[in-house]
């Protein structure tokens, strides 16, 4: 494993370490993001120590030493110096015992992604803390400056600090209602990863990766949960196809036109593995409906012999469950594919009124290719030249103009 992705492997342990020995989650995060940056420049000139988790912890623990005192220095009143706890003062590194890492991510995802925060800051939060990004790897991912994301961040950290939460995973209670918010969290970093809401590329593969990564994690530390199991099945199933999805001057490639021989096979049969696992465990929910049609499409040999039957039939126990505007469009989609062009704009006339689909790009470029499907040439170019005005991601409307110049 090469040092940054072994850095990022280590640094929920190493956080977990702190916040459970010395509390103060804003303050550990800060100490353990210096002893990471030290180690990103000693490792490679000194060589990596033999110990790399014990090495942070340390270098972590007296930089947060150092922030400490300087806080009590600050303050110099009672109630402080009674809230902040030296290491001094402590008798053994419980803190680095080893069969507390697994609970200590779990417990980091569940503080990062706490309902007070906005799912902004639950998403920087956790890339920074759990995924060890820095906060402008953070920013540039996101497209803002590094000033915006460090205030975001500060902003998380605080609400963290402020709540006064113990450093302990929830209730089972409070866990399931929290469990939603750190899987929500993880489809957006994935989606975002995925297909690019705005800049000059497609994907960022980075992204999703360390979604990917997280989930994976998450699907460890609990290996029953159906939804935990679906969205990670959902996520390897869909980012089996990136290989596929754009040309090679980055222009992307419709589904329907991909070279399936480029889909990575492994991802698709380690997905559909989990999704099939999961569907009769318990309660479906939307990640592991969401994964199993992920999995019809990528088991398809051809975009011809897709079981677009199929397909629509979980759209619609879907919309059971989740019946928000992407889903609804998606089912739209199924329609057009299962009964025609005809009956799938008739579809997407209902979904015309919702303002969250009509003011980006994904309606509109829907309309543009049932059109185009349908026959009606000038109808379709005049709905692709909008959708291209409403996209931020410069391939994306790239791709959509020349649709409309071709028609």
């Amino acid at each position: 494993m090469d040092t940054e992705a072994l850095l990022r492997d280590l640094t929920p342990r190493v956080l977990g370490a702190l916040v459970r020995r010395y509390g103060h989650f804003d303050s550990a995060e800060d100490a353990v993001q210096e002893a990471l940056l030290a180690a990103a420049v000693q490792w490679p000139r000194d060589g990596r120590p033999a110990d790399p988790a014990a090495w942070l912890i340390t270098v972590a623990s007296r930089r947060l030493t150092d922030l400490l005192r300087a806080e009590q220095a600050r303050r110099r009143r009672e109630d402080a110096v009674a809230r902040w706890t030296l290491p001094d003062d402590w008798l053994a590194p419980a803190a680095d015992r080893r069969e507390r890492d697994g609970d200590d991510t779990l417990i980091l995802l569940f503080l990062c992604c706490h309902p007070s925060l906005s799912p902004a800051s639950q998403i920087a939060l956790t890339l920074r803390a759990v995924g060890g990004l820095s906060t402008a790897e953070i920013a540039r991912a996101f497209l803002v400056p590094e000033a915006t994301m460090t205030r975001r961040v500060t902003r998380a950290k605080r609400t963290v600090r402020d709540s006064g939460l113990p450093f302990a995973l929830p209730s089972p209670a409070e866990r399931d209602r929290r469990l939603a918010a750190v899987l929500h969290v993880l489809y957006l970093v994935f989606n975002e990863g995925y297909a690019s809401t705005a800049g000059p590329r497609l994907h960022r593969v980075e992204l999703a990766a360390e979604a990917i990564r997280l989930a994976r994690l998450l699907h460890r530390l609990l290996p029953g949960d159906g939804e935990v199991t679906g969205l990670l099945a959902l996520m390897l199933l869909t980012d089996a196809r990136r290989p596929a999805r754009t040309a090679p001057d980055g222009t992307p490639v419709p589904m329907a036109e991909q070279d399936r021989g480029l889909w990575d096979a492994e991802l698709i049969e380690e997905g559909v593995a989990l999704v099939t696992a999961a569907l009769p465990s318990g309660p479906t929910g939307p990640y592991q409906l969401q994964a199993a049609i992920a999995a019809v499409h990528d088991e398809a040999p051809s975009a011809e012999l897709t079981d677009w039957p199929q397909i629509l039939a979980l759209y619609e126990v879907l919309l059971r469950i989740d019946g928000g505007p992407v889903v609804r469009l998606n089912h739209a989609v199924a329609v057009a594919m299962t009964h025609g062009p005809r009956a799938g704009l008739a579809a997407l006339r209902e979904l015309e009124g919702d303002e969250r689909l009509a003011a980006g790009h994904r309606l509109h470029a829907a309309r543009a290719h049932l059109l185009e499907t349908a026959g009606d040439r000038e109808a379709a170019r005049r709905a692709y030249l909008e959708a291209a005005a409403r996209t931020m991601n410069l391939p994306q409307r790239r791709y959509l103009n020349a649709r409309a110049a071709r028609l």
